[in-house]
């Protein structure tokens, strides 16, 4: 292998590391999120699509599906404790990222999502 090659698959390695990882993101677990959704300064808000959020989804949750987010931020009340979920956790930690990128102060992944509802 060539070092130029190495290089290349090294810098790819790193930057698939980063995007898995919370960085500065809270993670909570979906026991956490039970104990908390009555809380009326939470909002919780389902990145999944449409369709998988009409098939099964957690009441009271708010359907923004990752694709729609940058526009639909407004939507979003800035005081209130924003907890992203999705199916596995991957998605709502994107969605976790962007909104912390545009300033929400306390924004929360439900790590796991759905697949560790229970």
């Amino acid at each position: 292998m060539s070092v130029v090659v190495a290089l290349v698959l090294a810098v790819v390695i790193i930057y698939a590391i980063k995007q898995m990882s919370p960085g500065n993101i809270r993670q909570i677990t979906t026991e956490e999120l039970k104990a908390k959704l009555n809380n009326k300064d939470l909002l919780l808000v389902d990145v999944r699509t449409e369709g998988e959020f009409s098939n099964h989804s957690i009441q009271g949750a708010m359907n923004i599906p990752l694709h729609t987010l940058n526009n639909r931020m407004e939507e979003l009340e800035r005081d209130k404790e924003i907890a992203v979920i999705c199916q596995s956790g991957m998605r709502s930690l994107k969605a976790s990222k962007r909104l912390k990128k545009k300033e929400f102060p306390n924004v929360v992944n439900v790590r796991g999502g759905m697949n560790s509802w229970k």
